[in-house]
């Protein structure tokens, strides 16, 4: 049996555990203190097993962020009733939104939920505080709620850069986007709150360049295109649709749109051009967004020379994305901004050829362009030059409608004689042909760029052959519907023939390709127009072309082979 002594101070040391103990329970935030690891000692509570402190500040947060609520109801209930001045009471409630801001910024950075909880207070109280002090009071007009909107987001700003308070501008901006646009389309004066919301969008351009963007900037900039996409869709409609909308100049029903597309451009020029950075799928998404509103809105509201004007600055900014494409960002290799530059300096040059120039000079520029990109892309193994050259080509094609003559030539009712821009359209077809070349082992988008000039040049030289012979034959005797016939068939087969051989002799796969569609053509103009409109004479005559052409065909493909070899 022990000692009694020793079991007096083993009782003794208990006694004083315990009363440690029940002194750290009653004085939590001593307990909180560094010294709480000696009080409950190896045999007390583990450290992780003391009640959170911020945790347990939930519901009294809550409870406040209900009284800021319960606030503005007072207040809405002073408004309505005719105690005060009522512009007197609505300055009050404004200051009173705008304090739970300011509050929720004076927060301990730690206490996010504190932020979040008085921040959305703020916005809790101000939105339809400003919404019935707008439309049911009439106590403020358009562009004084529009004002306090911008004040809201300035201070929201201030505050985000004082201390970085995440929550507070994201709370605050997103709410104010939200404002705006709702009291843009329900006042119907949508012009100052679109300038409110082009501010906000100016803000998140400048934080996203010094790497701030985030969610924020988008909602706030998806909410800027619905405004000024509702906009243009308002005034741009019969006036009798718009009789209760206010009189707009067309200037402010063109720079919105303008303003936010050139913002866009700016930050993307500064981030992939001179930060190098890495475009978002956002960003490309909302610069075409911008692009479009700003084309729409010239085209809407100034269709002649404001177009013109447009295709102007649509030129210079091409030239500065090819700039941009060959000095900064091609040998930078980042594969997604070379995709997204290629694709605006191409879409970009040929919307400002297009609306710059008439029809006969742009399909001159475009074929030239074409050119010029198909040459310096084979050389330099550019293959994004060679897919820009093809898209010239094809506009060029399309404005000088080479391919409806050609199946006019081919299929249709005889047009007459080809003009300049279409023979120089045919030209250019085939020397861009003869200018690309296709590489062993290519994969199908770049075996697709290779066909479609080789189809082009193919129909345009055809369409040519058959003007030129029956011009010829026209001066031997009068022309029928079984002579054209005739002499088409001869052409196509002809064409499909040296396109057998040439395709295999010179190692060009598109061209072998060709000469058995064109066989397939033949086949189905035999059907659709010799057999109806022929002579029997003369259909013997395309049925015997044919014939010989079926032959003829894989024997050229395999003697082009063997010279090829």
């Amino acid at each position: 049996m022990k000692d009694p002594s020793d079991a007096l101070e083993l009782l003794s040391s208990r006694v004083d555990q315990l009363e440690k103990r029940v002194y750290a329970l009653e004085h939590v935030s001593e307990a909180a203190a560094p010294a709480q690891e000696e009080i409950f000692g190896p045999a007390g509570l583990a450290t992780d097993q003391i009640p959170d402190v911020e945790a347990s500040g939930v519901f009294p947060v809550l409870g406040k962020g209900l009284l800021g609520v319960a606030g503005a109801y007072i207040l809405r209930a002073l408004a309505e009733s005719s105690s005060l001045p009522r512009f007197a009471v609505a300055a009050v409630a404004v200051v009173y939104a705008m304090a739970w801001l300011v509050w929720a910024s004076w927060q301990k950075s730690s206490a996010k939920f504190a932020q979040v909880v008085y921040a959305g207070t703020s916005a809790v109280i101000l939105a339809p505080m400003l919404w019935e002090l707008t439309l049911h009071f009439k106590t403020f007009s358009p562009w004084t709620s529009a004002g306090i909107v911008g004040i809201y987001v300035a201070l929201a700003a201030l505050l985000f850069w004082k201390r970085d308070l995440a929550p507070v501008v994201w709370i605050g901006h997103c709410s104010a986007a939200l404002v705006a646009l709702s009291l843009g389309v329900a006042t119907h004066a949508l012009i100052p709150f679109i300038a409110i919301l082009l501010l906000l969008v100016a803000l998140w351009e400048y934080m996203a360049i010094s790497g701030r963007g985030g969610a924020t900037r988008q909602v706030v900039v998806l909410v800027c295109d619905v405004a000024i996409w509702a906009l243009i869709y308002i005034y741009s409609g019969p006036a009798n649709a718009r009789a209760d909308y206010p009189n707009v100049g067309l200037a402010a029903l063109i720079a919105p749109a303008c303003l936010l597309w050139a913002m866009n451009g700016v930050t993307l020029a500064i981030e992939v051009v001179f930060l190098r950075r890495t475009i978002s799928v956002f960003e490309a998404i909302q610069a075409v967004a911008a692009f479009a509103l700003a084309v729409s809105g010239v085209m809407y509201f100034t269709p002649g020379a404001g177009m013109a004007v447009f295709g102007i600055v649509c030129l210079i900014l091409a030239s500065a994305c090819y700039a941009a494409l060959f000095l900064r960002i091609l040998p930078s290799e980042d594969r997604r901004n070379r995709i997204v530059f290629g694709f605006w300096s191409a879409a970009l040059t040929l919307a400002g050829v297009a609306w710059t120039l008439p029809p006969a000079a742009s399909a001159a520029c475009l074929g030239a362009g074409a050119l010029v990109a198909i040459i310096i892309g084979v050389r330099r193994g550019i293959a994004m030059l060679e897919l820009h050259g093809l898209l010239f080509l094809v506009a060029a094609a399309v404005i000088s409608k080479a391919p409806q003559y050609a199946f006019e030539e081919l299929a249709g009712s005889v047009t007459a004689k080809p003009g300049l821009m279409l023979i120089a359209a045919g030209i250019c077809s085939v020397l861009f042909y003869a200018a690309s070349k296709e590489r062993p082992g290519e994969r199908w988008p770049l075996q697709i760029l290779h066909l479609i000039p080789a189809l082009l040049a193919a129909f345009a030289l055809a369409a040519l052959i058959v003007q030129a012979l029956l011009g010829l034959a026209a001066f031997a005797f009068s022309l029928g519907v079984h002579h054209v016939a005739l002499i088409r068939t001869f052409t196509l087969c002809a064409i499909s023939a040296a396109f057998a051989f040439g395709g295999s002799r010179w190692g060009r796969l598109e061209m072998t390709r060709i000469a058995y569609a064109t066989l397939a053509f033949v086949a189905a103009k035999l059907l659709f127009e010799d057999l109806r409109h022929g002579r029997m004479e003369f259909i013997a005559g395309s049925i015997f072309l044919f014939a010989l052409t079926l032959i003829a065909v894989p024997r050229l493909v395999r003697m082009g082979a063997k010279a090829h070899r």
